[in-house]
């Protein structure tokens, strides 16, 4: 059975809002926001001046209007320099408004900050707006316009947007992550299921095979042994429910691994196959909390000695805090002609790492100098 790897995901842009909640909020955001400027325009139509000043002044308005509407929805998820030229146009068109109208409407400065506390990163928020609020203040005591009310009241909304857009990205961000944590869960699930499922039906299916293979040879040639090929055959029925039952529990999450269990299977599925099998008479040594994953060793062990190996002993040794399976077959190739799994593990030794890496403890997996070949799995010892 083989599993699918995924590519990692790609980070966001700075400031970048992932999903349609952040596009939508920007939307409604934006349209409430720009319904102010019709007072702006308001207070343009009663002022004094000339009809081309009037007109000059409402069509700098509303390309700023336009500008920040449009501009804040379609770029909300754009990239950090998109946002860049967005900002910076805006504030050429509020210079503009500036002249024309005086330092007295700097209030509008607030359709600059809004977009900034919102689509920037936080630190990015307060560099752009407190160096346009600098700006102001700078314009302000060059000119000598006493307007300092004005720039006081567009330095609290500035805080109050600015606090706003941030209780935004905490929440947009709490988002994301509640969504990358249901997906990590569901991924983990899959990877768990497919490790199991390569564990049950790998070593289930094996022993199958070999009894199956053991009974055909009995009636083959000793036409006598009917008696022990139907034993095989029952054999062959246990192991085949006993292995639904494990996929079951496996798909429920209930399956355990147990150290004893799998040794005392492997002495039958290694004496079926002609395998003389040396095995550890109890488990004692091994302490509870690494029994189950010593036993998914023992387990993936003896389906490679079995299935790839071409053994003719097979010895299983026990530690407190290791466990060794080695087998006297060639370690370069196996019976059925494919490669022992040495360099290029295959996916029962890599979730046999993954299992092992959960309690602290790794694999090592080669040929013998001697001959033959050995799997050992040891857990760093407590002090």
């Amino acid at each position: 059975m083989t599993t699918s790897t995924r590519p990692a995901p790609v980070p966001p842009a700075p400031g970048a809002v992932r999903g349609p909640l952040g596009r939508r909020a920007g939307v409604v955001i934006t349209v409430f926001f720009s319904l102010f400027l019709v007072s702006f325009a308001v207070d343009v139509l009663r002022a004094d001046g000339s009809t081309a000043a009037k007109t000059a002044h409402l069509a700098v308005l509303a390309v700023y209007g336009l500008s920040y509407g449009f501009g804040a929805v379609l770029l909300w998820n754009a990239d950090l320099r998109r946002k860049l030229a967005l900002v910076a146009w805006l504030t050429v068109l509020l210079v503009a408004l500036l002249v024309i109208g005086g330092l007295g409407t700097m209030m509008l400065a607030t359709y600059i900050i809004g977009p900034l506390s919102v689509m920037f990163p936080f630190r990015w928020t307060v560099g752009l707006a407190g160096g346009l609020l600098a700006g102001l203040l700078v314009a302000m005591v060059v000119t000598g316009q006493e307007v300092m009310g004005a720039w006081l009241g567009l330095l609290a909304v500035a805080a109050s947007v600015a606090l706003m857009g941030r209780l935004m990205t905490v929440n947009r961000e709490l988002h994301t992550a509640r969504h990358e944590l249901a997906a990590m869960a569901v991924s983990e699930e899959r990877a768990r299921v497919a490790r199991d499922l390569h564990d049950v039906l790998g070593h289930s299916l094996t022993t199958i095979t070999v009894k199956a293979g053991l009974a055909r040879r009995i009636l083959e040639s000793d036409p006598t042994g009917v008696d022990r090929a139907v034993a095989e055959i029952a054999d062959l029925e246990r192991l085949s429910r006993q292995a639904l039952t494990e996929v079951r529990a496996t798909v429920s999450g209930y399956r355990k691994a147990s150290l004893a269990a799998e040794l005392a299977g492997a002495n039958v599925a290694l004496a079926a196959a002609d395998i003389v099998a040396d095995l550890p008479q109890a488990v004692d040594d091994v302490p509870p909390e690494l029994q189950e994953s010593f036993a998914y060793v023992v387990r993936e062990g003896v389906t490679n000695v079995l299935r790839h190996s071409g053994a003719t002993r097979c010895g299983i040794r026990l530690g407190a805090s290791w466990v060794e399976v080695r087998d006297d077959g060639p370690a370069e190739a196996a019976t059925d002609g494919t490669a022992r799994p040495t360099a290029l593990p295959g996916n029962g030794l890599t979730g046999l790492r993954e299992r092992l890496a959960a309690v602290g403890g790794t694999l090592d997996a080669g040929p013998l100098a001697g001959g033959g070949f050995m799997i050992r799995a040891s857990v760093e010892e407590k002090a």
